[in-house]
């Protein structure tokens, strides 16, 4: 292991956060910290998420698309970010792409996601 990858995995050891398998076709719920004056209160964003970004690194994010109020709305998370309360896997999608973007350009049942019922967690993750 090269040094950069060891300060690196020393820095995601050191925040303690226990982030789920997930990937792009997956419908995940993230608990948000939203600050509002002097309060501070966690806000959920269900959606489907379609993409992540620089794997399971320090630097990585991910992108979680839902459909508010009929209009699209996506919004990019980082992946160890001190803001994020929770990530959970509500549903398990199959898919044959790493990146979902043609799902911006669909709409009803063209931008549905068929789940995944035989899923089989990676030995060491978690669930």
């Amino acid at each position: 292991m090269d040094l950069i990858a060891q300060i690196e995995a020393e820095q995601i050891a050191a925040l303690g956060k226990d982030i789920p398998d997930f990937r792009a076709g997956d419908t995940v719920r993230v608990g948000f910290k939203v600050t509002e004056g002097t309060r501070t209160r966690v806000q959920n964003y269900e959606g489907v998420c379609i993409a992540r970004n620089n794997g399971h690194g320090i630097a990585g994010s991910f992108t979680v698309r839902k459909i508010s109020f009929g209009e699209g709305v996506e919004r990019v998370f980082p992946l160890h970010s001190t803001n994020i309360e929770s990530i959970t896997v509500v549903r398990r999608g199959r898919v044959r792409r790493a990146k979902l973007y043609y799902l911006r350009s669909r709409r009803g049942k063209s931008a549905r996601i068929a789940e995944n019922t035989n899923y089989k967690p990676k030995s060491g993750a978690s669930v």
